[in-house]
């Protein structure tokens, strides 16, 4: 059942982030967020009610 090959699990892990440009630079994970998710302006007074 198990795949056997010459790496392991955290090695083909460690290969697959290095593929995708991955590293554990908080500004860079941040900057690669903006790009994918960014979050609307609130609009000033729209919506509310008193």
């Amino acid at each position: 059942m198990a795949n056997k090959s010459s790496s392991t699990q955290p090695d083909r892990f460690r290969e697959a982030a290095r593929a995708l440009e991955c590293d554990d630079d908080e500004d860079h994970f941040d900057a690669k967020l903006k790009k994918v998710a960014k979050a609307q302006k609130p609009k000033d007074d729209e919506g509310k009610k008193d």
